[in-house]
């Protein structure tokens, strides 16, 4: 394993060499979005008060715009701890830890604030309980905006667009069953692939946030973006529980603050970002459809919701967040 992992950091030139060089621990963190985006910058202001509160002995490296590889590959490096840190979508891990489909699942939340009313509270706290059960430590959640459709072709103002279209999709069975719900051919495919898959005809088209949308550069090849808001799904940082157990519970519960004291940062953050993505991508000339009758869609997902809420304790949670105020 040290090999393994003295060969990505090889690969890597990183700006903190110098003073993770002076730390006594040294934390990997991966995102696989670019410098500058919400989550790294949430993950970066937690390693600053880390390195604060620790006196200089702990300290964040972070890895963005995939330099340690896509999310699903840097799931598994984290399990083995080759990767400390690691913010992932809750898409990825559907087919890992079961509870996880509940939060991905397509209309799940009514809105942004019945979304943080959730994660912050029990229901959040439970979840985040399971990655103990998979090699992982689930330290917090972040934000990621409302997912909507986007593609090369045409505007999608109702369902029967989407007949036969192909929309890239995380590597979810969830994500995969929600767009063949709609009539639409789901494509999994590396967030890295989108852009060049759409260019070359490959896919249709994808669905995802303002931002991402907007800093992927994906309108310049979809000039088409349809706010059906299908998802709201919270994205969780995680660490590997190898390194977690390496650590003093002084330590860990230093790390355990830091990550939660990143959220409210790191949703601050989101906010602008979204307000300044959606202005980026209006002023490009996409052709954003926002009056859309979202009832088909919600009723497409029934098949969704039999097939994936399939345990009592899956319909339990689904049950206590839809009867969340």
């Amino acid at each position: 394993m040290k090999t393994l992992t003295a060969t990505l950091l090889a690969t890597v030139a990183f700006s903190g060499a110098a003073m993770a060089q002076s730390c006594e621990i040294t934390l990997r963190a991966s995102d696989t979005h670019p410098e500058g985006y919400p989550t790294v910058a949430a993950v970066e202001h937690m390693g600053e008060m880390l390195t604060e509160r620790s006196d200089g002995r702990i300290c964040v490296e972070m890895f963005h715009s995939a330099q340690l590889g896509e999310e699903k590959d840097t799931i598994e490096q984290t399990q083995l701890g080759v990767i400390d840190l690691n913010r992932v979508s809750l898409g990825p891990f559907n087919n890992i830890i079961e509870a996880t489909k509940v939060f991905t699942l397509p209309y799940i939340f009514r809105s942004t604030e019945h979304m943080h009313q959730i994660v912050d509270g029990e229901i959040g706290q439970e979840i985040l309980d399971e990655f103990e059960n998979h090699q992982l430590v689930g330290l917090t959640y972040y934000d990621s905006g409302s997912r909507s459709f986007y593609n090369s072709q045409k505007p999608i103002e109702s369902i029967d667009d989407i007949a036969g279209m192909k929309f890239r999709v995380m590597q979810s069975d969830v994500f995969v069953d929600m767009v063949d719900a709609l009539g639409g051919n789901a494509t999994p495919l590396p967030y890295g692939e989108v852009y060049s898959s759409i260019q070359t005809g490959v896919i249709d088209g994808a669905e995802n946030n303002w931002p991402s949308f907007d800093s992927s550069g994906h309108y310049e090849v979809a000039p088409y973006y349809t706010l059906d808001q299908h998802l709201i799904v919270p994205e969780v940082l995680v660490m590997s529980q190898q390194s977690w157990n390496n650590l003093s519970e002084e330590d860990q519960q230093l790390i355990r603050e830091a990550a939660r004291e990143s959220t409210p940062y790191m949703r601050e953050l989101w906010t602008a970002r979204e307000q300044e993505s959606e202005e980026a991508i209006r002023a490009a000339g996409v052709e954003i459809v926002t009056d859309i009758d979202k009832q088909p869609f919600i009723d497409a997902m029934g098949p969704v919701y039999e097939k994936h809420v399939t345990t009592e304790e899956l319909q339990s949670l689904v049950d206590r967040i839809q009867a969340t105020e």
